[in-house]
């Protein structure tokens, strides 16, 4: 079933008809079905972020239309989008973006808390969400007293707690050592086969990207290529590191 549609989406920033505009996408077009698990690649500045704040809503089309769930959110009204993102979207970034002053728990109930749900609900849902991601020991403590693997597996489980249709994922590893980004990207493959949620990651690590489906490379605002997964991972991620050959770049943007 098709989930997120972008139909020809143009990005300008600055005036559209001045001679200081920046065109950051140009009438890209990409359909992601239920369930996937899909990757974002390509060099520094070929407009990855754009491309996931467009299809997130985080911000609109100079041109064209982005429908999730068949619902055309590039024409909500800001009030309207905002408890879109709340009810059907849920958000993953590399500073983990958690607070400071609650615990694990109470950092992963709060979307919960904003829909009003029952405190049954939400006991239930945080408890099973500690148990998947292997942190129930950790779910009195506060994030400074946590390591960064651990701080996002509790902003993985923030962002599934409200069942979104979809995540958004900008460079959920660029803050973790080796071992910790094997293990949110192993939460991200529990997230897609334990309940079907569709997942998509911006990312510039070629280790990350090969734990998806499915990787769209990006360039100089148009999708160059798309590679799916045939093999197991490490043939992927081979397969990735060629394409990204092909595509060009400068060695430290991935």
């Amino acid at each position: 079933m098709r989930l997120l549609r972008a139909e020809q989406i143009v990005k300008i920033y600055g005036d559209k008809r001045g001679v200081g505009a920046t065109t950051a996408l140009n009438g890209v077009s990409l359909t992601i079905t239920k369930g996937e698990f899909v990757a974002i690649m390509g060099p520094s500045g070929s407009g990855k972020t754009t491309l996931l704040n467009l299809l997130s809503g985080i911000d609109k089309p100079t041109s064209g239309f982005v429908a999730l769930s068949g619902v055309e959110i590039s024409r909500m009204t800001g009030d309207e989008l905002a408890l879109f993102r709340r009810k059907q979207l849920g958000f993953v970034f590399q500073d983990f973006n958690l607070l400071d002053s609650l615990t694990v728990k109470e950092n992963i109930i709060v979307p919960m808390v904003l829909e009003g749900k029952s405190s049954s609900e939400m006991d239930n849902k945080v408890d099973e969400l500690l148990h998947l991601f292997g942190i129930s020991h950790i779910a009195n403590k506060y994030p400074y007293e946590i390591s960064g693997g651990q701080q996002q597996r509790v902003a993985v489980s923030r962002a599934l707690v409200n069942e979104p249709a979809m995540i958004f994922a900008d460079e959920p590893t660029g803050n973790l050592d080796s071992t910790s980004s094997e293990t949110i990207m192993e939460s991200f493959e529990k997230i897609v086969s334990t309940y079907e949620t569709t997942i998509l990651v911006v990312t510039h690590d070629v280790f990350a990207a090969s734990y998806c489906q499915k990787v769209v490379f990006i360039k100089d605002g148009n999708i160059h290529s798309t590679l799916a997964k045939k093999g197991d991972r490490k043939e992927f991620l081979h397969q990735i590191m060629d394409n990204l050959a092909v595509l060009g770049g400068k060695s430290h943007d991935f």
